[in-house]
């Protein structure tokens, strides 16, 4: 794909402006280097508390209830992306990141410290929203040291430290739990927040890039991104995969405690050596879909893969630990082909400028929550929560039709 150029627009609307020119390349290394060990240390704080917050919920409300909470949680995620573009650009991108890192450590502290439900909801919501939040300024960040010729490599790095820092979080949280019980692995995550914050304040000089953002109204981002058939059905890709994530991380683990009466000592290694793929795929799926295949084939195969793993999920009713941790990782291969094809098509289609698609792209994430919140309240009103990963599967093979729908980069 040949390189974007800017143009210009006198709409009132629409304020534009060339993007500056970039930086030298071995400052771009040096900062994406910096940004990579960052999303490593910001992944370990956020998987800490990851696959245990629903049943951290589940001391103080009803399983159906916990659906609620993160109903609301989403809804006001998604209030929020909308109305962080013009936070960014009046403020820049850095110094949203800094205001959102103090809300989230101190949102993980409340979790900390919670012993009633109202404390307890309360932190979690402003946990979700600043989790959703903060990503979003680390995306900017890293497009804006990114070469469009090398965005599949550079985006596939950069997941795969995030999944570095994912992969051991889930045994390390279950040790805790053993030792401190929730209390502790809340305390430790936000203890992580500290050197990010740091970090973040010695190298600012690296990390305050003066970009000139795209500031529109969000329906006419919508209405072209719904008519432009590549972002729209790119933009359904990753609605899917996040509607996996989210009923995996809220309802698998609680299945597996609660139904099947499997333990954190049991869970904690099979959880850990699930996310393996994401380590082991997505950098050698970025480089392929760089120079030779593009994305629409391993978009294809990942969705075939995912689907396949959920039917599994509905299927095995004994809490046998082999069989649950193959089922498991053969959701990650496909949640991970997912995942790099879909970081590497979209950061080709747009520019670090378009702030608007940016943000619109991430709203997928709490969206796919909400869906999955209220899909998980239904279907638990009439099945067991077994059937939930059924539904997931069927729903999860609509994902071959857009992947097929994509122009290939290749």
């Amino acid at each position: 794909m040949p390189p974007k150029t800017k143009i210009l627009a006198k709409s009132s609307r629409t304020v534009t402006a060339v993007t500056p020119s970039p930086a030298v390349p071995a400052r771009k290394r040096s900062s994406l280097m910096i940004l990579y060990g960052l999303g490593s240390l910001l992944a370990v704080s956020a998987a800490l508390p990851a696959y245990i917050q629903s049943n951290f919920l589940g001391q103080f409300i009803h399983l159906q209830t916990i659906g609620y909470v993160y109903m609301i949680a989403n809804l006001l995620s998604v209030l929020a992306i909308l109305f962080f573009p013009h936070l960014i650009k009046r403020l820049t991108n850095y110094f949203m990141s800094l205001v959102v890192l103090i809300v989230y450590g101190a949102s993980l502290l409340g979790l900390a410290i919670a012993a009633n439900a109202a404390l307890a909801v309360m932190s979690i919501i402003i946990f979700i929203v600043a989790s959703n939040l903060i990503w979003i300024n680390m995306d900017i960040l890293i497009e804006s040291f990114s070469e469009n010729a090398s965005t599949g490599r550079t985006r596939t790095i950069y997941l795969t430290f995030i999944n570095a820092g994912w992969i051991l979080s889930p045994l390390a949280s279950s040790f805790l739990i053993k030792i401190g019980e929730y209390t502790l692995s809340f305390l430790v995550a936000a203890a992580l927040v500290i050197p990010f914050f740091l970090i973040f304040l010695r190298r600012a000089r690296n990390l305050k890039q003066k970009i000139n953002y795209e500031h529109k109204d969000l329906w006419p981002v919508a209405l072209r991104v719904w008519r432009d058939k590549n972002r729209r059905n790119i933009f359904f890709v990753a609605f899917l995969l996040q509607l996996f994530y989210s009923s995996a991380v809220i309802y698998i683990p609680f299945h597996l405690l609660h139904n099947l009466d499997m333990g954190w000592d049991v869970l904690g290694p099979i959880f850990s050596l699930m996310l393996l793929p994401f380590l082991l795929i997505e950098i050698p799926a970025g480089i392929i879909a760089d120079k030779y295949l593009g994305e629409k084939e391993m978009l294809i195969t990942g969705f075939l893969i995912l689907s396949a793993a959920l039917f599994l999920f509905f299927c095995i009713d004994t809490p046998t630990a082999w069989m649950w941790a193959a089922a498991l990782f053969l959701s990650r291969i496909g949640a991970a082909l997912i995942e790099a094809m879909r970081e590497s098509y979209f950061f080709k289609i747009i520019d670090v400028s378009e702030i608007n698609d940016i943000n619109l792209f991430r709203i997928t994430g709490p969206i796919a929550y909400i869906v999955a919140s209220a899909l998980s309240i239904l279907i638990l009103y009439f099945f067991p929560l077994n059937y939930l990963f059924l539904f997931l599967a069927v729903i999860m093979l609509s994902g071959l039709t857009f992947s097929a729908s994509l122009r290939d980069t290749k």
